[in-house]
């Protein structure tokens, strides 16, 4: 029988301890195992390659994405550097978005100045800025939808179709939906990637990243290479992101019945010039969302009125929003995109990008929806 989603999250891993059979496996913190005899390794020889306790967590992840293997890795940024140190050589060409998250950004820029691959960034929902981007045979086509920040949406499918037509294999970064919202892989992509710092551990007391790969040969090249680069996470990591992974349908559920409150909260307060959220008719890629997400999700954000003044006063007055980089987690978090998550991308890659200065990003958490409006009501007030 296939099983839901909320199912595979919550029993991940549960009584598979021979040992002791304890239902919730253990953590394994042993960084050496001993070899049964003479050139006779055991599963296990040295936790850098393997380790039960993030075997388990990536079977788990796995699974959820609909992937044949998963490799988890020591943050989200090394497990985006691990698939280009896989696919890409130099010469190769890497199509990205021009308003990816900025540490993506600050890695393809700087790696592609260095000479370890080419880089272009682009609209992707501009078609024939993408059709020419394919004339040009890239290697590896990138996508992540919704966007960070702007929560930009684009057609994962009609894109990862363009990119195999060009001989080149399909990265999709889920990391704003998770896969109880969106399943690239079965929208054509051939690898998934996430930050599971985000969502995925969901109480921001981890750095973690998976690749999620399609095809189970390029799967266990992931691992060569994680183990080869030394990139892998770390046992105690895998113990808290399987643990929080439990959780994850249920918080996902209950962030984005709060996010709809903040966005109709935020559509009538004057001081926002501008809202971003998927669920607006008005957001990019609006229509694309309805036809391949499962919801609109739990990240926001929105163009606040006024001067940098007004921004300190805002920010300043808030009590239940943290002012923190990260999302996803149980508590609800306010970021300044330019000083903050983007501030490694040039002014001028930001304003081509469409993030303004005055672009606040919210992670909705799991709070009490009334209490989280009126804080923001009240630092409304206190900026005025």
């Amino acid at each position: 029988m296939k099983r839901k989603l909320a199912t595979i999250a919550v029993r991940g891993g549960l009584n598979s301890d021979e040992q002791y059979g304890c239902v919730v496996p253990p953590i394994h913190l042993s960084s050496t195992y001993n070899f049964a005899d003479f050139n006779q390794p055991r599963a296990h020889d040295y936790s850098r390659r393997g380790n039960p306790t993030r075997d388990v967590a990536q079977a788990a992840l796995a699974e959820l994405e609909g992937g044949s293997r998963a490799v988890l890795t020591s943050s989200g940024m090394s497990a985006i550097h691990l698939v280009c140190t896989v696919l890409l050589k130099p010469g190769d060409l890497l199509v990205a978005p021009h308003d990816c998250y900025g540490g993506s950004y600050r890695l393809f820029d700087s790696l592609g100045r260095r000479g370890a691959y080419r880089v272009l960034f682009v609209d992707q929902d501009d078609e024939k800025a993408l059709a020419d981007a394919m004339a040009q045979k890239p290697k590896m086509v990138l996508v992540e939808s919704p966007s960070n920040p702007l929560l930009r949406v684009v057609d994962i499918e009609k894109i990862c179709h363009a990119a195999h037509q060009a001989g080149a294999l399909a990265v999709v970064d889920n990391t704003f939906l998770s896969p109880i919202l969106q399943q690239p892989i079965t929208l054509g992509a051939d690898i998934v990637v996430h930050s599971c710092t985000k969502y995925l551990n969901g109480h921001s007391d981890v750095v973690a990243g998976v690749v999620i790969t399609k095809d189970e040969t390029l799967g266990i090249e992931m691992a060569w290479w994680a183990n080869n680069i030394g990139v892998t996470a770390a046992a105690f990591d895998s113990y808290l992101l399987l643990r929080g992974l439990r959780t994850l349908a249920p918080r996902i559920k209950q962030q984005q019945i709060n996010a709809d409150a903040v966005v109709a909260y935020l559509q009538q307060q004057p001081q926002v010039k501008k809202l971003y959220h998927p669920s607006l008719p008005d957001n990019q890629g609006h229509e694309i969302a309805r036809k391949q997400q499962a919801g609109f999700g739990a990240m926001l954000s929105f163009e606040l009125g006024g001067d940098e003044q007004t921004m300190r006063r805002f920010l300043s007055a808030l009590n239940l929003f943290t002012l923190a980089e990260s999302l996803g987690g149980v508590e609800s978090l306010i970021s300044h995109a330019a000083t903050m998550t983007h501030a490694g991308m040039a002014a001028e890659a930001r304003e081509a990008a469409g993030i303004s200065d005055s672009l606040l990003r919210i992670s909705v958490g799991i709070e009490d929806c009334d209490d989280l409006i009126a804080d923001l009501e009240q630092a409304f007030r206190a900026s005025a």
